[in-house]
């Protein structure tokens, strides 16, 4: 299924979502990498068959295999950040923020990419994992790289349309099944 043949079977209460999707990949200020990394990451943490094939054909040719690999990494590294830290950050005992988390991060050290580009793409993700120390942690990377408020913005915006449109098609897979 393409990006336009998924806008065609959302129903019809989703229909901000079929608009919203329709202009996702008009970011002004944003490079091909920003917005189609930031996409195929998305698309990876919201775990929807459909979407991700649709969104994997709409980067293809937009994205090197370097970057491909960063989505993909972002998306599995923040898979786990999210959770570890959303527990740290939430947990009523904070001596866990004082343990070392022991966990392998190295992708998020040597991307294959540029740094600001795979911090986009794991603010986005965060976003869509609900972890608000992470978020803050990638956000703050993001404006010392000399990023704007606009990118981030657009970066969580392709976030919450992707994610929502990978729940409806979930959600109505499910009524069909």
């Amino acid at each position: 299924m393409t990006i336009a043949e998924i806008k065609d079977a959302l129903p019809e209460y989703a229909k901000d979502l079929k608009l919203n999707l329709g202009s996702l990949f008009n970011n002004p200020g944003m490079t091909d990498q920003q917005v189609y990394g930031t996409a195929l990451a998305c698309a990876y943490a919201s775990r929807n068959g459909v979407l991700l094939r649709a969104i994997a054909a709409e980067a293809e040719g937009k994205l090197t295999d370097d970057a491909i690999t960063a989505a993909k990494g972002a998306a599995a590294i923040m898979g786990m950040n999210n959770i570890y830290y959303r527990f740290v950050h939430l947990v009523s005992e904070k001596e866990y923020g004082t343990m070392p988390a022991r966990l392998r991060m190295n992708i998020i050290g040597k991307p294959g990419i540029d740094k600001a580009d795979f911090e986009l793409f794991s603010l986005a993700v965060s976003a869509i994992n609900g972890c608000g120390m992470c978020i803050d942690s990638h956000e703050k990377i993001l404006k010392q790289a000399g990023l704007n408020k606009e990118v981030v913005q657009n970066a969580v915006r392709i976030a919450s349309v992707l994610h929502a449109v990978a729940a409806v098609l979930d959600a109505e897979a499910a009524l069909s099944a």
